[in-house]
């Protein structure tokens, strides 16, 4: 099971609105929209992508992390660099 298991459907609508809102960045481009619109339409995207992102590495920390932790061994250095590995690629993005 994985940390997020147990918000899965709240995931699921999430990055469904965040794909609705991809698809009208889309159609604004089509419709030939104003270019700072779009560009407000691509920043709130993003923003709602970052949120997801966030939340994950929140859980993964909380469960996968955390349970790395209470079994010891070689698997918390594992789960502690997965951890900072995307929270670089965060960074970066």
């Amino acid at each position: 099971m994985h940390g997020y298991t147990a918000s899965k459907s709240d995931y699921v609508k999430r990055l469904a609105r965040i794909e609705g809102q991809v698809r009208g960045l889309s159609r604004m481009v089509d419709d030939d929209k104003y270019c700072i619109d779009i560009l407000t339409q691509v920043s709130a995207a993003t923003k709602a992508l970052q949120s997801v992102a966030v939340k994950l590495l929140e859980e993964h920390m909380a469960h996968c992390v955390a349970e790395a932790v209470a079994e010891g061994g070689d698997s918390v250095e594992i789960k502690v660099k997965e951890a900072a590995d995307a929270i670089a690629r965060l960074v970066r993005s």
